[in-house]
């Protein structure tokens, strides 16, 4: 660990520098120290860790299952310290970005809801930093997500940018002129919780007839599995593939089988590609973006799924005919854009707190006080 550990210091300038970030973002990317750090992808599911450099190569990651969502924070947070110092022992690490899966605030510090953790109110931010002796930045995992595809994958040259993940449910993330949009209590983004159906599916956000309800790997699996569960004609093939055992049945498995002809498989990627090309369209007249990034799991089903959802949204567009269309693409990293957008961003973090550091020791070394000079702020050192 670093042998620099004034933690009072780091608590007060951590708290200016995080302040500062969010309107610097465009102009500070491209000066931030080009050190290794490590990002962090929360699900529901995975902790996925990597160690990323400045121009967003994954050097090295590692992954662990999400502890169950009944267990304490801390068995989360045991988790992610693990990964970090695991990856700690072969890599000069200089600051730990972390994309959650749930509401943070615009301070960036605590998770105040996540739907499949146990965390209300969590601060994330100051427990990881106390133990791992690192900057750490927290964030939403869909702005990571759309940070890392504005900066390496299919956002880059784009001015505003929506970035839709589909997963278990939906995310998503606004990006203007470099910057992500938060919102003033940091939660924007949550467009899966749209309501598109008055009265529809229950969500398990409260509400009824949410668009995740409708476009998301739950949505899709729900759907095949009904038919299965039915004995449905059209369901034989899946029905044979799983031997009858209709909860074996998953998002993957459906998409596989789509690429394989399956008629029914293949209508149900079109029915969720449609209903996201009717969000993406209520997105666009509220937005106006140049680019909308399609992201997430679901989205491995390419163009059975992208193909539908951009006819859906011509068909739908306020407008449509009287003004330029959003292009609509598929992300390029994959299910590790969030984990390299973590990174990226913990490393506009790391120069802040770099500086701070070196102004904390000339000051001592003026007033002729001996102190140790920080070995920088790497884990393991």
């Amino acid at each position: 660990m670093s042998t620099y550990r004034d933690r009072a210091h780091r608590g007060t300038a951590r708290a200016t520098v995080l302040r500062t970030v969010a309107t610097r973002e465009r102009r500070s990317y491209v000066s931030a120290p080009r050190v290794p750090t490590v990002g962090i992808d929360i699900g529901g599911t995975k902790v996925m860790a990597g160690v990323v450099d400045a121009d967003g190569n994954i050097l090295e990651k590692v992954r662990a299952e999400t502890p169950d969502k009944s267990k304490s924070p801390k068995v989360v947070e045991d988790t992610i310290a693990e990964l970090v110092l695991d990856l700690s022992d072969r890599h000069d690490v200089h600051a730990v970005g972390i994309g959650a899966a749930g509401w943070v605030d615009a301070d960036r510090s605590r998770v105040l809801f996540a739907p499949h953790l146990a965390w209300r109110d969590e601060p994330l931010r100051d427990a990881l930093t106390t133990r791992l002796a690192v900057p750490v930045m927290v964030d939403n995992d869909a702005n990571t997500a759309a940070w890392g595809e504005w900066r390496f994958g299919a956002g880059r040259g784009e001015d505003h940018l929506v970035m839709i993940t589909l997963g278990t449910g939906i995310g998503g993330a606004i990006l203007e002129n470099g910057q992500v949009k938060r919102g003033k209590y940091g939660v924007a983004g949550e467009f899966g919780h749209m309501q598109v159906v008055p009265g529809g599916h229950r969500c398990p956000c409260g509400n009824r007839g949410c668009w995740e309800q409708y476009s998301s790997g739950n949505a899709l699996v729900r759907e095949a599995r009904e038919l299965a569960a039915a004995e449905s004609p059209v369901a034989y093939g899946i029905i044979d593939r799983v031997d009858g055992r209709v909860p074996d049945i998953t998002g993957p498995l459906i998409t596989e089988l789509a690429r394989e002809g399956d008629a029914m498989c293949t209508e149900l990627l079109q029915e969720i590609g449609q209903w996201l090309g009717v969000g993406i369209a209520n997105l666009a007249a509220a937005l106006d973006p140049s680019c909308f990034v399609v992201g997430g799991g679901v989205s491995a089903a390419d163009e059975l799924l992208i193909g539908p959802a951009r006819d859906a949204f011509r068909r739908h567009l306020t407008g449509r005919g009287y003004r330029p269309e959003a292009r609509i693409v598929r992300a390029q990293l994959g299910p590790e854009a969030g984990m390299v957008g973590a990174a990226d961003l913990a490393r506009l973090v790391a120069r802040r707190f770099r500086r701070a550091n070196r102004r904390r020791v000339e000051r001592y070394e003026r007033a002729g006080v001996s102190l140790l000079p920080p070995r920088g702020w790497g884990v393991g050192r």
